[in-house]
């Protein structure tokens, strides 16, 4: 079919393999953020399948539609909930855009900063801190707009990286960004020790919440190992197509965490949780078994009870709305337990709101990389909370969380963006002891 397609790969034979599970039904496409907005067949799942199968088949080349559809889906999976069959999308759309990559089909200026990001920044401990430490001075003295508008004069910003700073939320001090301890002993009587992935995103713009999470987990009477050594878990490089950094990463964490004999590996991240929880899937034997550890922070204090204090404090009135994360609902099931806990907090009142297990636009870095689609998705997401009306809105992806707090700011909301674990948090007045 041209020089556009190549001979089958392993990924395009998995992929057609695959792709035989779907019986077209198309009870994914209500559930597709993509195919809403564009009203597209080539846009849904179901319409993706055909032309991922066209590809193997010839019929299709893979440079042109099928390419820009492999990055045009927000990988949110919530077909894969809907799916009555089964289908694995998630994996046949990381297989295509692995094939779309490969294949030397993303090109430009933006693609190129974000390969160099995703495997020589976010993955490297030092250059990201001190990259985002930068970020945080840049816009501390106000000089966001004119650094933008400088690049942009030389032509050194791609249109995509135009509205990032936007996107930022207040980046924390340095002081506010250091290292978590790597031990931290549980609070009254032991009920175990768990280990906690700090990630790359949590620690360096969201660190209150990765500090709210290990005073959570010691308060409920677990001892926390937090590794000095673990690093990136490789779920942004996976999305972008580049599985042979993703797989590097995850093999890296599995040989560290391997050395500690825990109860549970605990994520406050969605999308870091889908990452190990996959881990199988990338390396073998030696993911399946750090896989197996793996407890989104809401889910593991969910099943263990959490520990209530027998004086609470007395809860200022919230009006709460929980939006599920794509990639905690959909890839790890996890949807009551937030929910659950968040009822629990003194003075949280839990409001519900419209498709709250709907996309809401961030994906990675989609909304840099598709800024367009992804403001009509978030759109329809603050459509939904501005009538709810909250105090708080929670979700417990970083991602989320940045997008979410835009949405808020640009619809003039008063509503704080945060954590669930944040508000969990204020049961416990006091601090955990460092060792």
């Amino acid at each position: 079919m041209g020089s556009s397609v190549t001979t089958h790969g392993p990924r395009l034979d998995e992929i057609y393999e695959k792709s035989l599970d779907c019986v077209h039904c198309g009870l994914c496409l209500s559930s597709c953020p993509t195919y809403l907005a564009t009203g597209r067949e080539s846009s849904s799942p179901r319409g993706r399948v055909y032309l991922m199968r066209g590809v193997h088949e010839e019929r299709v080349p893979l440079a042109g539609l099928a390419s820009e559809e492999a990055f045009l889906c927000v990988g949110c999976r919530a077909c894969e909930t809907a799916c009555p069959s089964g289908v694995q999308y998630g994996s046949m759309l990381e297989l295509m855009r692995e094939e779309v990559t490969a294949a030397g089909l993303r090109s430009g200026s933006a693609r190129t900063l974000e390969r160099f990001a995703l495997r020589h920044v976010v993955p490297r401990k030092f250059i990201l801190r001190s990259v985002v430490g930068l970020l945080g001075f840049v816009s501390r003295m106000g000089m966001d707009r004119f650094v933008v508008s400088t690049l942009d004069k030389l032509s050194l910003l791609p249109e995509s990286l135009r509205h990032a700073f936007g996107l930022m939320p207040d980046i924390p001090s340095r002081a506010e960004r250091k290292r978590l301890p790597e031990f931290t002993a549980a609070v009254g009587e032991k009920r175990g020790c768990v280990a906690f992935l700090s990630g790359c995103v949590m620690h360096e713009i969201f660190p209150d919440v990765n500090r709210a999470t290990v005073r959570v987990l010691a308060e409920n009477g677990f001892d926390v190992l937090v590794p000095a050594e673990q690093g990136c878990c490789g779920a942004l490089q996976a999305h972008s197509g580049d599985a042979d950094t993703a797989h590097r990463l995850a093999r890296h964490n599995a040989a560290v965490f391997a050395k500690h004999s825990v109860d549970a590996l605990v994520t406050n991240s969605a999308g870091c949780g889908t990452a190990l929880r996959e881990a199988e899937s990338w390396i073998g034997e030696d993911g399946r078994a750090l896989a197996a550890k793996v407890k989104d922070i809401t889910e593991f204090l969910d099943e263990v009870g959490l520990r209530v204090p027998e004086t609470l404090p007395k809860g200022k009135r919230l009006r709460v709305c929980y939006d599920d994360p794509c990639h905690l609902i959909h890839t790890q099931g996890v949807a009551a337990a937030p929910r659950r806990l968040l009822e629990m907090v003194p003075g949280v009142e839990l409001v519900a709101h419209a498709n709250a297990d709907r996309c809401c636009g961030a994906a990675g870095t989609y909304n840099l990389t598709q800024r367009e689609l992804s403001n009509e998705i978030l759109h329809d997401k603050m459509d939904a909370l501005a009538e709810a009306a909250p105090d708080v809105i929670t979700s417990g992806n970083p991602g989320c969380m940045m997008q979410l707090r835009r949405g808020a700011s640009d619809r003039g909301m008063s509503a704080l963006v945060q954590h669930p674990v944040e508000l969990l948090a204020t049961f416990y007045p006091t601090a955990p002891k460092n060792d």
